[in-house]
């Protein structure tokens, strides 16, 4: 009798056990969350803006849109030399003007006069997106374009019909050149030849974009999945929400930069910034500009401050009357190549020969070790106990290691919940604080001076439970 008692208490109990060894349940996602599309975005970091048309050849930065379309004839136009340049730099992507306000349209549209059709370059034969979205297949880069709505050539702009206009240029972009990773709004509005403005139809826009193009995201003040970062000084900022109330923006909003700069802690929308600037004082070529490209020390802390900031960096690269990259902006890039690889080849986090490994003071069971935060994999994280949205992760290292800089990231398919942290390093048995920090986000980079450790702490506070899925330790070279 005692046997038939014990036997199910025993397989309970076992039962139990093997429970116990199983995974722990991931924690409950956490506020506004990104899209697929948002998600596939955030793993790039940085890629090519090409500003061309007419304004390359009469000097203009916007055209009035009654130049003269002959005027567009690059003589040694070679999109393959753009993207070649760009993948040897390391960029992801490649994103063209192919409509600006000027109205000059890159393709021969058959819903405009005014494009290279009408210009002398190739007799008028030739197709500049074709061109590059070949590029980029053949060198493995995603191909993105710019349309502004504003055209200040087109007859119908200011009448109702225009946005059916512009919907079919937009149209035949998205359907004649393969994939689309990114479609840029710009927000401007002025008056077209006649004199009037256009009522934007944006919702309409987004529509056709997502039918014909359903993976690309859409860039404006507003999104609806990435927004501007409301400057185009080339820097995000140390707090950086990919979150936004997105019903209160709308493309051209104006007045709105330091919101866009910042985001909003509990916003009801992903919309992650995204920060443009220029390699030169202007976005169109200008030969005057050859000698001010922008040093390498103010690029790279253009990429610290807008891919170390929870944010893309869309660098723009005039291409030139010849229809090239210019000698001087493609020497500059490579220079920065140069500084990235030499910074981030050794991820210190992550080193067999360092002996590095990970310790927290808690996680939330098995799957969610600390472990995960610096296997080299964005699909495995970190994660605290439900009601635990405080902790501290820590790096220990066999021998004294030199270090000046860490990298983090949130697993933000769960949300964005980071508030604070800081960075601290131990130093004579002693823990020194060396760096602090607001948000996190789906990538923060901070540097701090040098020091010879054999432990780096990072103490973070969170709206919710932790979920860290990255955290890398480097010694970058001195600048």
């Amino acid at each position: 009798m005692q046997r038939i008692v014990r036997l199910p208490l025993l397989l309970l109990s076992f039962v139990l056990f093997l429970a116990g060894c199983g995974e722990a349940s991931a924690p409950e996602p956490f506020g506004a969350l990104p899209s697929a599309r948002q998600q596939e975005w955030h793993t790039m970091q940085y890629y090519a803006f090409i500003h061309f048309g007419p304004n390359t050849f009469t000097d203009m930065e916007w055209g009035h849109g009654d130049e003269n379309p002959e005027v567009f004839n690059p003589s040694e136009l070679d999109a393959r030399q753009w993207v070649r340049t760009f993948k040897e730099a390391g960029m992801q992507g490649v994103v063209i003007t192919a409509k600006h306000h000027d109205g000059f349209a890159l393709w021969p549209s058959a819903f405009s006069d005014y494009t290279v059709r009408e210009s002398e370059w190739k007799d008028g034969q030739g197709d500049v997106l074709r061109e590059l979205s070949d590029a980029c297949k053949e060198y493995g880069l995603k191909f993105g374009v710019y349309l502004s709505p504003w055209d200040r050539n087109h007859p119908q702009y200011g009448t109702d019909e225009y946005n059916d206009v512009f919907k079919s240029m937009l149209t035949e972009v998205l359907t004649s050149y393969g994939d689309v990773f990114e479609v840029w709004f710009d927000g401007a509005n002025g008056e077209g030849p006649n004199g009037k403005k256009q009522v934007y139809d944006f919702p309409g826009f987004a529509e056709v974009v997502r039918t014909h193009q359903p993976g690309a995201v859409i860039f404006s003040d507003a999104g609806p999945d990435i927004r501007w970062v409301g400057n185009e000084q080339g820097y995000s900022d140390t707090t950086s929400w990919s979150t936004l109330n997105i019903e209160d923006f709308y493309p051209g909003i104006g007045g709105k930069n330091d919101e866009l700069l910042h985001g909003q802690q509990g916003g009801s929308a992903w919309l992650p910034p995204e920060v443009d600037t220029s390699i030169r004082p202007g976005w169109f070529y200008h030969k005057d500009q050859d000698d001010q490209v922008k040093s390498l020390d103010r690029l790279i802390d253009t990429w610290y401050r807008s891919v170390g900031m929870n944010a893309n960096l869309l660098l723009n690269i005039p291409v030139d009357s010849r229809g090239l990259v210019h000698e001087n902006d493609a020497a500059r890039l490579l220079e920065l190549k140069a500084y990235l690889d030499d910074a981030f080849d050794t991820n210190l986090a992550n080193n067999v020969e360092m002996g590095a490994t990970a310790d927290a003071g808690s996680s939330r069971g098995r799957g969610f070790e600390e472990e995960r935060a610096i296997d080299g994999d964005l699909e495995t994280y970190w994660a605290t106990p439900d009601g635990e949205n405080s902790g501290a992760i820590t790096v220990q290292f066999d021998e004294l290691t030199e270090v000046n800089a860490i990298l983090l990231q949130e697993y933000i398919p769960l949300g964005q919940r980071v508030t604070d942290f800081t960075v601290q390093v131990m130093k004579d048995g002693l823990w020194q604080e060396v760096a602090s920090g607001t948000t996190i986000g789906n990538r923060r980079i901070v540097q701090f001076p040098r020091e010879s450790t054999l432990s780096v702490s990072v103490k973070i506070n969170a709206l919710a439970p932790i979920t860290l899925a990255n955290l890398e330790v480097y010694n970058t070279p001195d600048r």
